[in-house]
């Protein structure tokens, strides 16, 4: 297994701060993060979200694409201009880029939620940038 490096470690911890720093609950892992060589000037993420019951994201966009992927029970996703889902295990969906992602919750308020999120975004751009209310 290849030792991230250190830019990406520090994404990490910056991540995990930024998650802690709205709800101690929220757990943001980098899974992988690669330059994109058919792609120059991009890069792609792996990312695993992890809430605990009845947890949600603050209101943010990203920078980039993203897609996600329920790896366990239930998110309610909503973006700016549409409704609200409910994303059981198995299911996904997607983000383009600069999308205002207002509602990221976990569905249940007994049990945990966990998603897979895939994104390209440039080296230079953030991956989550919290809303002003």
């Amino acid at each position: 297994m290849k030792a991230l490096p250190l830019f990406a470690a520090a994404l990490v911890f910056t991540l995990s701060a930024s998650a802690m720093a709205h709800d101690p609950s929220e757990k943001i892992t980098v899974l992988q993060e690669q330059l994109l060589k058919n792609a120059p000037g991009k890069k792609a993420m792996m990312i695993e979200v992890d809430y605990q019951p009845g947890q949600s994201s603050i209101a943010h966009k990203h920078e980039g694409t993203a897609m996600a992927y329920v790896l366990d029970g239930e998110v309610i996703s909503q973006v700016k201009g549409e409704q609200a889902i409910t994303y059981k295990k198995g299911q996904f969906w997607y983000e383009p880029a600069g999308s205002e992602h207002l509602v990221s919750k976990n569905a249940s308020s007994t049990k945990p939620a966990k998603l897979l999120v895939f994104m390209v975004l440039a080296p230079d751009e953030q991956v989550l940038i919290p809303l002003e209310n």
